[in-house]
């Protein structure tokens, strides 16, 4: 071989070392960016240590599922759980969790969250959370899969789901989708059906409100509708009358209105009402299921109490805020304590949230008298959201001297869990298993995704939390997981802490500290066709012949 070949063969294998040093390089420095999003988190495979073992056994510790609870001890294999029973034995190699004493249920799921989202478009107010510390907040506080709007990309379901996808790849637990519809055309029907049948979403956002931005008009709803019934997909609705809100914004403004209180004035209770009153009419004119997201006033649980009660297939999802808070805060003389509890539709007067809590215990806002398994007994399905969607002090200033300009969203996604325990079952409102229900259960349910979520029975993923009834909690954001600073639950104490998390099969939340596996959670596909649509064919079929119609008639001779 000649000096020249030799050199040749120096410079391509010197060529192919300095690629195969760069792509070293570029991995690391990828994988450094990734784990620059858990800073401040116990990240495992970024410098955390993952002491968890795959298979654990909780032992001793009250099973709780929405029909049932029960003395029992749970074993987890590889991320499922494998059994459930009393004295389950197993060798040396199981971790063991003593839970005497305590209530073992399944992970919490949120209906609502809204996750690295641009605010009504805006590229400069986006939500401080993205999918890794807004999940690890979830975590924290016995949530361990959720359910994020996706927005389009330009009216396009096709670019949202990929930019999504993408956002998400962060993610620590199990999530899904619903897709928010913001115009209409074939292109968006056609995409309606490439979400639900291949990509796994199975329920579609229509705005009412935020006219000018997202809001879509009446004949937009009902094609929106007519689509959802036909794929099995379920019809979600932001009921506000957009029209009047923006009529009530001027009105404010003239009248020299311009802080936060200003943004629950020009949105009165009578405007969520409205609109969550013709959503239930147009929705039972196409006889199709209907979802009111975040019901925060009385006027609009009254609406749909009277649809429910005529039979109409009609979920209304109260937020942990309506529950809990009033509009007080709204009012404080200091604009960054005030602006925090901006959210639409607004946090109502006192009464609204006590209402609201009555009308989750007694059932008022869901439930189609589904039988549980293995039960004999109907029960109505109940679930609380959050609506988490936060923005900083910094970003809320961006209203001070306009209330319209103040980015509509609060916490909730870490503190639901705790907040539903202490108002509803400490308080005696409610039980231990209609706590699962409310929290967990009716969310797989409607979202046809149980009992792989929200039970603790074999076959089951191991999403579970292990929650002491004993121990207090307090809330304050200094000491939350959100990357926000501010909460709007600031200060309070109760009784009932979650003590333990397992996603997965893993312990991620233990004594206070978060261990997290960034890049961890799985997208969770959900199918079509849930336990609402039960029926609906039968209901056509009865409403055509009702119709007695065409009428045959003879023309007269001429």
């Amino acid at each position: 071989m000649g000096f020249v070949n030799l050199l040749t063969m120096a410079k391509r294998f010197s060529g192919i070392i300095a690629i195969l040093l760069l792509l070293r390089l570029t991995t690391a420095a990828a994988s450094h960016e990734f784990c620059d999003a858990g800073m401040g988190y116990n990240v495992v495979g970024c410098g955390g240590s993952d002491s968890s073992s795959r298979r654990i056994l909780i032992k001793g510790g009250t099973v709780v599922n929405a029909h049932h609870q029960e003395v029992a001890d749970v074993y987890i294999d590889d991320g499922i759980i494998a059994d459930v029973k009393p004295n389950i034995k197993v060798g040396d190699e199981v971790a063991v969790i003593d839970a005497t004493g305590k209530f073992v249920m399944p992970g919490g799921i949120d209906p609502h969250t809204h996750l690295e989202m641009e605010f009504m478009g805006t590229d400069s107010t986006e939500t401080i959370d993205d999918f890794f510390s807004g999940q690890a907040a979830a975590l924290a506080g016995g949530t361990t899969m959720h359910i994020d709007f996706v927005m389009p990309v330009n009216g396009s379901l096709s670019l949202g789901f990929k930019a999504y996808v993408e956002k998400a790849k962060k993610s620590c637990m199990d999530y899904g989708f619903h897709m928010t519809i913001t115009k209409w055309d074939d292109t968006v029907a056609r995409e309606m059906e490439i979400m639900v049948k291949e990509k796994g979403i199975n329920s579609f956002k229509f705005f009412l409100a935020y006219k000018g931005i997202v809001m879509i008009n009446d004949e937009l709803l009902l094609e929106g509708l007519k689509k959802c019934k036909s794929l099995g997909a379920l019809a979600m609705v932001h009921a506000e009358n957009g029209d009047a809100v923006f009529e009530g914004q001027k009105r404010m403004i003239e009248l020299g209105i311009t802080g936060p209180e200003g943004h629950a004035l020009s949105r009165p209770p009578l405007l969520e009402a409205e609109a969550t009153a013709r959503a239930i009419r147009l929705a039972g004119f196409i006889n199709t299921p209907l979802y009111i997201v975040h019901v925060m006033s009385i006027d609009a649980m009254e609406e749909i109490a009277k649809a429910r009660k005529l039979g109409q297939r009609v979920v209304g999802e109260p937020v942990v805020s309506g529950l809990v808070l009033n509009d007080s805060g709204l009012w404080d003389p200091d604009f960054n304590i005030a602006a925090k509890f901006v959210m639409s539709p607004p946090i109502r007067a006192p009464g609204h949230g006590r209402a609201l809590q009555a009308a989750v215990s007694m059932g008022v806002l869901q439930g189609f008298h589904v039988v549980p398994e293995n039960t004999g007994k109907s029960a109505f399905g109940k679930l609380v959201g959050t609506d988490h969607c936060t923005f900083n002090s910094t970003q809320k200033a961006f209203g001070i001297d306009d209330f319209r300009k103040i980015p509509n969203g609060v916490n909730g996604i870490e503190e639901r869990m705790h907040l539903v325990w202490d108002t509803m079952v400490a308080s005696g409102k409610i039980s231990v298993t209609d706590y699962v229900r409310i929290t967990s259960t009716e969310c797989a349910r409607i979202f046809n995704i149980y009992p792989k979520k929200g039970a603790i029975l074999p076959g089951s993923d191991a999403d579970i939390i292990i929650l002491n009834p004993n121990s207090s909690f307090q809330i304050s954001s200094n000491s939350h997981h959100s990357r926000s600073d501010t909460n709007v639950y600031e200060g309070w104490i109760g009784k009932g802490k979650v003590e333990i998390t397992i996603v997965g099969g893993r312990i991620v939340w233990e004594n206070n500290e978060l261990k997290v596996n960034l890049g961890s959670g799985k997208y969770i596909k959900m199918p079509p066709f849930n336990y609402l649509f039960d029926g609906i064919e039968k209901a056509d079929v009865s409403y055509i012949s009702s119709l007695r119609a065409p009428v045959n008639r003879f023309k007269a001779m001429q």
